[in-house]
């Protein structure tokens, strides 16, 4: 693993898998994405990892059209290095998923590492007060359905962003299979070190949220990269803090945000992404660890700079 001495401070501000109904501080609107963006900037996050929504329903959405209305605007007011999903959300198509990313030509992108069963559905049973109604179908659509990431998409994506763009990629790794398909694209020459691994431990489908499993992933990515590569992990859920923290007590980076968790302690709701940020950052503090800035973090991963993004 690479260690630079300072840990990058990630957020999911909004993502694909909670609904509206689940909390009323999800950011939705193109103007709320940016307020909860800019504030979760100046909390002390580096990188903002979006995703966007339907402005009316609150909706998964991957259109340009609407990663235009708030892309621009947070580029203005901060310079927080943006990573944008080309992971999309549950039932998009390819061409859906890449097409933002594709428009933007971000410094960052997410890239899913392998195919899994993805369930949220359990998400479903302990409501009945749906605001909307794609949002229950939605999440039990998983207990049936394969979120598909294969060897041939992925080279996909590298292909369109990293090759053509200048993308760099945020290689999202749900289990140990993943570091492997990591290593093979690498193996391959289409990827190129640092390669800045997100550990994700939690999702029903991928691996657990047990500190053991993390020290494992660590241990074979040390085996498989070297040093050439930068940690990063969340945990799903309440295992949001547990895990980030452990991350950075190994040396490597974390990731917050209401797309990972919508609280902030147990049986209270975060207001928004600033305050789980402000939450680790003050932990990361009292280890006596300092934090990039944006402009660190961009050193660090190696990444093109604002300036030569499309947006």
């Amino acid at each position: 693993m690479k260690k630079t001495g300072k840990v990058i401070i990630s957020c999911a501000v909004t993502g694909s898998i909670h609904t509206p109904s689940m909390s009323p501080y999800l950011p939705c609107t193109p103007d709320e994405i940016v307020e909860q963006a800019v504030a979760a900037t100046q909390a002390g996050a580096a990188i903002l990892h979006l995703h966007a929504r339907d402005p009316e329903t609150g909706q998964p959405d991957p259109s340009p059209e609407i990663f235009s209305q708030f892309l621009p605007r947070i580029k203005e007011r901060t310079d927080a290095i943006i990573n944008i999903t080309t992971g999309g959300g549950m039932g998009m198509h390819m061409d859906e998923r890449l097409a933002a990313a594709r428009w933007a030509q971000p410094e960052l992108a997410s890239l899913n590492m392998g195919s899994m069963n993805f369930g949220v559905f359990r998400a479903a049973d302990s409501r009945k007060d749906w605001k909307f109604d794609w949002e229950e179908p939605y999440l039990r659509n998983s207990e049936d359905s394969i979120y598909s990431n294969t060897f041939k998409q992925i080279e996909t994506i590298i292909q369109t962003l990293g090759s053509t763009c200048g993308t760099r990629f945020e290689f999202e790794c749900y289990d140990v299979g993943h570091l492997y398909t990591l290593a093979h694209f690498a193996d391959q020459g289409l990827i190129k070190p640092p390669f800045f691994i997100q550990f994700v431990c939690g999702v029903l489908g991928g691996i657990g949220p047990d500190i053991e499993n993390v020290t494992h992933m660590v241990r074979i990515a040390d085996s498989l990269f070297g040093e050439d590569y930068c940690l990063s992990v969340f945990g799903a859920g309440r295992h949001q803090m547990r895990l980030t923290t452990l991350s950075a007590l190994m040396g490597g980076n974390v990731r917050v945000g209401l797309e990972d968790n919508l609280y902030l302690s147990k049986n209270r709701l975060a207001l928004n992404n600033a305050e789980q940020v402000i939450l680790i950052k003050r932990i990361l503090s009292d280890l006596c660890m300092e934090i990039a800035s944006p402009t660190e973090a961009r050193e660090m991963l190696e990444l093109k700079g604002l300036e030569q993004v499309a947006f």
